[in-house]
């Protein structure tokens, strides 16, 4: 009860967040790329959406559980990933882990995370999904399925709208580069933010640990915006898709569609869901609001459609599913919450994001998730 009245809503953790973390690592959380008008977009783009309350529908028992890909979910959305969580917070992916499998919702781990796929199969829930940047190398890209696949990710998640590193000014200013070289101006920053500085000399400075096996200490010449992974990198294409489809026996979903033409394609391809995502303004700043795009994406395919890029409550979920997902994820505001709150932060966003949940659904008249696809929606100016 005490953190529903400290922090009642996600941006409570995200004020709480830019307090405890070092200004380069807020940048590297929070920045979208050139002049963040695709991020600041995704959240007009939502705000526009408006949806008619229901009257007389009598008392209601709402039900937030919902099947995606052959499995059951206590909620309609998950963790996205993030590389280097665990530069935001110490231990940031067996947190997370963690707690998605207690509140039986699925995380997704990524290729450059700090933690490899072996060191989290001890706190996977029984649906995690693994992302795959994708390595040009065959044997590599062999290699990564395996260790994903035995340390018990059932779904796999393929990156498609990174082809090349972007360019985000915030960052770059903030003096943060890849990997992380602790300078004299990023040593300042630390100084004033205690309790970030403690974790991480406990838990010693996050690097992508999955690709050691393969670049080892290995370093280039990369703009200080991309990481140490893009040397095993490649701009995938069709019959990049046709390989792991081929070679991977779970769900397959394909990340960061914007088109429709594209996510039908996808589909007679093999992909058994199609994420439509925007990279939360990170990657391309011309783009529309991502949620403007779901309902001919929706229309394009009979798959199931995830979205991201802006969700920040309830509301908006509801938001994404009356327009035609069948499931949302969320990727900066969980790591807010763990910089806000550390161990406590993800817990309490899933409840954060439930209680606004019931509450918007009770105001709607919906006992179902299913039932928003009937809503009766509105334009604002």
């Amino acid at each position: 009860m005490e953190l529903h009245q400290n922090y009642p809503g996600l941006s409570d953790l995200k004020d709480r967040a830019r307090q405890r973390l070092p200004k380069f690592v807020w940048e590297y959380l929070d920045s979208g790329t050139g002049t963040e008008a695709a991020k600041a977009q995704n959240r007009t783009g939502l705000d526009r959406i408006g949806m008619l309350p229901s009257v007389l529908h009598g008392p209601l028992e709402t039900d937030l559980s919902i099947e995606l890909l052959g499995a059951a979910y206590a909620c309609p959305f998950g963790v996205a990933p993030v590389g280097m969580s665990g530069l935001i917070w110490p231990d940031a992916e067996g947190i997370l882990a963690r707690s998605a499998a207690a509140a039986g919702i699925p995380y997704c781990l990524s290729t450059v995370a700090s933690q490899m796929p072996e060191d989290l199969a001890p706190h996977l829930g029984k649906d995690a999904w693994f992302q795959l940047y994708p390595p040009k190398d065959e044997g590599i890209r062999t290699d990564l399925l395996a260790r994903a696949r035995d340390a018990g990710f059932r779904t796999l998640v393929l990156t498609v709208d990174v082809p090349v590193a972007s360019r985000r000014e915030r960052q770059t200013r903030s003096g943060l580069t890849q990997p992380p070289r602790l300078t004299p101006r990023l040593l300042a920053q630390i100084a004033m933010r205690p309790a970030w500085a403690l974790g991480m000399a406990r838990a010693g400075m996050p690097h992508m640990r999955t690709l050691d096996k393969y670049i080892g200490g290995e370093q280039a010449n990369l703009p200080p915006t991309a990481h140490i992974g893009y040397l095993l990198r490649t701009s995938p294409d069709w019959a990049y898709v046709d390989w792991l489809r081929h070679n991977w026996d779970g769900p397959f979903i394909i990340k960061g569609v914007q088109r429709a033409e594209d996510a039908r394609r996808l589909q007679e391809a093999g992909a058994d869901a199609i994420w439509l995502s925007n990279h939360g303004g990170r990657q391309f700043d011309g783009c529309p609001p991502a949620i403007s795009l779901l309902p001919e994406v929706r229309e394009a395919v009979t798959v199931p459609v995830i979205f991201d890029s802006g969700i920040e409550g309830g509301l908006d979920i509801l938001r994404a599913l009356a327009l035609g997902a069948d499931f949302i994820m969320l990727g900066r505001a969980f790591h807010y919450a763990l910089a806000a709150l550390g161990e406590a932060g993800p817990a309490h966003l899933i409840s954060i994001l439930t209680k606004d949940l019931e509450a918007n659904m009770g105001q709607l008249g919906l006992s179902s998730l299913t039932e928003a696809r009937s809503l009766q929606l509105r334009k604002l100016a």
